[in-house]
């Protein structure tokens, strides 16, 4: 006997599950009773009609109760009493008729109930107390309250093969072609059965292409949702599922609901809970209201997080003037404090230079992005500027710059929409996408802006207010890296002074500004300059802020680089090895800083010949920085330019004149033609063709580079005099001594007076014009 409905379709994805099932029935020896609970329209009671139906023949009795109320439970088991009396009861109270149905359950073992959708625990505990036999099998949303009842078991969403065949089905669209159509539609749907039955019905019943129902999804996502799989069935339907969900949750604690509609402006998956008290929310009352939305499986909640289903964020997060729980003021009010709730638990400090905040800020940054991605730029409320600002600088120091990028700007027009381009908030943005900016190897676009929040700082703060000093400091930083090192010195020196008078020596901004002082000393190749005041800061920045902080790890580098600029090859390792592995071990293997080093130290390992070790190296950073950065990115550039060197030093310039013939294309692109980097460029390039033995084609090129760098840079600027060496060993190669010797004779003496005398490069350029001299070819 039974009374079970018809089965529509055998179900999918849920194998495991059944058998699960089918294991804990046979093992029992007294009464067995499983709560199968999840969130609603995962297919809870689906799974308990097929697996009643599949096991029909192994009990005596199967019987099916729609459980979500006391009174509903009581007519379930009259209704079964009249069944099994065979004969009409109407003069029988119902009461009367359960207590019956009971005994007759108590009394005859081998039976199957099933109780579904079951609201409340305790609704059971008055019938399954009297139970000793038999197995039920109970649905509900509720996954908490069960205790000695039932053993409770959660059913999760489909994977997503079987999703997709669920879809198929349900639409018709079965054949290979439309695979990849379903699986997105799945994946846009959560996996969820009931929503991937209701599109399926929808395709169908409105012959629309599964492409047309991702818009439709997108645009009406309410109307979508409350659309029934089978008409007149509007009860079983993704809306009204949740929608009777969540009113009796808001029966009980209105906050829960509250919590519920903030929670759909974020990410789905792992929220730190704390954020939702950051703000002064009493603890105990999210919890408790935390604890009843998991209680009907609206969400998943660990001790440190919080996850939603997505497409309960959908129907949350989308109005509808018909439920009371998403009217406009209810969804435009949880918009807004989702926003609070993320600027206030954004951490203190400097996100650039603080290495303790990192692991907070990466635990925030998909909900950032969420709600960034979630929210139109014209209606984002105050403090909304400071957060994407904020996350612009973040994103900028992990190399993330395209979408730091976007966020700064963003920040600047929600700032300058909010508070007027002068505010202070507003020039914090402004200057923050100028970082961004800067760190995405933009300058052109970095030093307007930059020239701009200085001018509205001085005239709005004063020339000594801190921010105004900082401003300045990243002008300076922005000339240097636009190669105007001139006015790149000149401005730190006069930064450095103000900064040592008004902040004090010690400062983290003064030590910053000698630093990139140092810096631009070694750019315009004054070593002389460069490593003292290097070695002076990371004294006093190890002192001040410790030896594992961002500014003594990247003033190390830095300190390496100068010596190995300068020739001291074997204290420049030395210093690249050590800085890498306290890099790796404080930033990562993947940081920017922390590839910035290794590349410095593959170059080392290069310069002094040593190529077997400098090959590997520059090729793992190349693929490091392509995945970190991108492919486009300065850095990345660099880099391919440095492995293009090595293979042709190593004799392998058919691999290298490629990468440097694309890199030049590049750097055209990026920077201009004139640009430093271009200019290097061209002269790796010529060397990649002198290693391939092809002079006709490296000379003219190098005679054309030495033009471009004797106008563009000067005469005796580094990259020039390297330059002109090259050309005149080109010509000594090709046999050419007339021109070879005098350019020869040139190089070398400028050579001794700006590297100096014992310079690597001074002496390979002696050696040449030796052998030219002396014809020892």
């Amino acid at each position: 006997m039974h009374n079970l409905s018809h089965a529509h379709a055998p179900i999918l994805g849920r194998d495991a599950e059944l058998a699960w099932l089918d294991q804990v029935v046979r093992e029992g020896n007294s009464v067995i009773t499983q709560a199968v609970h999840g969130l609603g329209g995962v297919g809870k009671s689906t799974l308990a009609l097929h697996y009643a139906r599949a096991h029909r023949q192994d009990h005596t009795l199967t019987w099916w109760i729609t459980a979500d109320s006391p009174e509903r439970i009581t007519a379930g088991l009259a209704a079964l009493a009249e069944r099994l009396q065979a004969r009409p009861t109407s003069h029988v109270s119902t009461a009367n008729q359960a207590t019956w149905a009971l005994t007759w359950l108590q009394t005859h073992p081998g039976w199957l109930l099933v109780l579904d959708n079951v609201e409340d625990p305790a609704h059971l505990e008055p019938h399954l107390g009297q139970l000793d036999a038999g197995h039920v099998l109970i649905t509900s949303r509720r996954a908490t309250g069960w205790r000695h009842l039932a053993h409770p078991v959660r059913i999760d969403v489909l994977a997503p093969g079987p999703a997709a065949d669920l879809l198929g089905r349900a639409s018709g669209h079965t054949s290979p072609d439309h695979r990849p159509a379903l699986t997105e539609l799945a994946a846009d749907l959560g996996y969820l059965p009931l929503a991937l039955e209701q599109a399926g019905a929808y395709i169908t019943r409105h012959h629309v292409s599964i492409t047309t129902y991702r818009e439709r999804l997108a645009h009406h996502p309410a109307r979508i949702h409350a659309t029934p799989a089978r008409a007149g069935q509007h009860e079983a339907t993704v809306a009204r599922v949740w929608h009777l969900t969540l009113d009796s949750i808001a029966a009980q604690d209105p906050l829960a609901v509250r919590l519920l509609s903030v929670l759909a402006w974020l990410a789905p998956d792992q929220l730190p809970r704390d954020v939702l008290t950051v703000l002064g929310q009493d603890v105990l009352a999210v919890d408790e209201a935390l604890a009843l939305l998991a209680d009907y499986s609206m969400i998943t909640l660990t001790p440190d997080t919080v996850s939603v289903h997505r497409l309960v964020q959908t129907t949350t997060r989308t109005i509808d003037p018909h439920d009371p729980h998403r009217t406009q003021d209810a969804v435009t009010t949880a918009r807004h404090h989702a926003t609070a709730l993320l600027n206030a638990a954004l951490p203190d400090g400097d996100p650039e230079v603080d290495l303790g905040a990192w692991p907070r800020w990466k635990a925030l940054l998909p909900h950032i992005h969420a709600h960034a991605a979630l929210t139109e730029p014209r209606h984002d409320p105050p403090g909304t500027d400071r957060l994407f600002s904020m996350t612009a600088l973040f994103l900028a120091r992990q190399g993330q710059t395209d979408l730091a990028v976007a966020y700064g700007e963003r920040a600047v027009h929600t700032a300058a929409r909010l508070h007027g381009t002068l505010h202070p908030d507003t020039l914090a943005s402004r200057n923050n996408l100028a970082m961004a900016h800067q760190a995405a190897g933009d300058p052109n676009s970095a030093i307007p802006l930059h020239e701009s929040v200085l001018a509205d700082s001085v005239r709005t703060l004063g020339p000594d207010h801190p921010y105004t000093l900082n401003s300045r400091n990243n002008l300076a930083r922005a000339y240097h890296a636009a190669n105007d090192v001139d006015r790149a010195i000149s401005l730190h020196e006069s930064i450095l002074a103000d900064s040592a008078r008004v902040l004090g020596p010690d400062h983290p901004l003064t030590l910053t500004t000698r630093n990139n002082l140092a810096r631009a000393y070694q750019a315009a190749d004054d070593v002389d300059r460069a490593i003292p005041l290097h070695e002076s800061v990371l004294a006093d920045s190890a002192r001040v802020l410790g030896p594992d902080h961002p500014l003594t790890l990247t003033t190390r580098d830095y300190l390496a680089s100068a010596y190995q600029a300068a020739g001291h090859l074997d204290r420049a390792i030395e210093v690249f090895e050590s800085v890498i592995a306290d890099c790796e071990r404080v930033l990562g293997p993947r940081d920017p800083q922390t590839l910035a080093s290794r590349g410095g130290l593959a170059s080392a390992y290069q310069a002094a010949g040593d190529l077997d070790r400098a090959i590997p190296l520059h090729e793992s950073i190349l693929a490091d920085l392509e995945r970190v950065l991108g492919p486009d990115h300065p850095d990345t550039l660099h880099s391919r330019n440095n492995l293009g060197i090595a293979y042709w030093k190593a004799g392998d310039a058919a691999r290298a004149i490629p990468l440097h013939e694309s890199v030049l294309a590049d750097f055209e692109h990026l920077l201009g033609p004139d640009h430093p980097n271009t200019l290097a460029t061209r002269d790796y390039l010529a060397s990649a063709h002198r290693a391939a033995g092809d002079l006709d084609r490296a000379i003219p090129l190098y005679e054309s580079v030495l033009a471009d760098c004797e106008r563009v840079l000067g005469p005796d600027r580094s990259l020039t005099l390297i330059t002109r060496g090259n050309l005149a060993s080109a010509y000594e190669a090709a046999g050419d001594l007339d021109r070879a010797v005098p350019l020869l004779e040139t190089t070398v003496r400028t050579a001794e007076r700006v590297l100096g005398p014992e310079h690597p490069s001074t002496t390979v350029f002696r050696e040449i014009l030796q052998r030219a001299l002396t014809g020892d070819g």
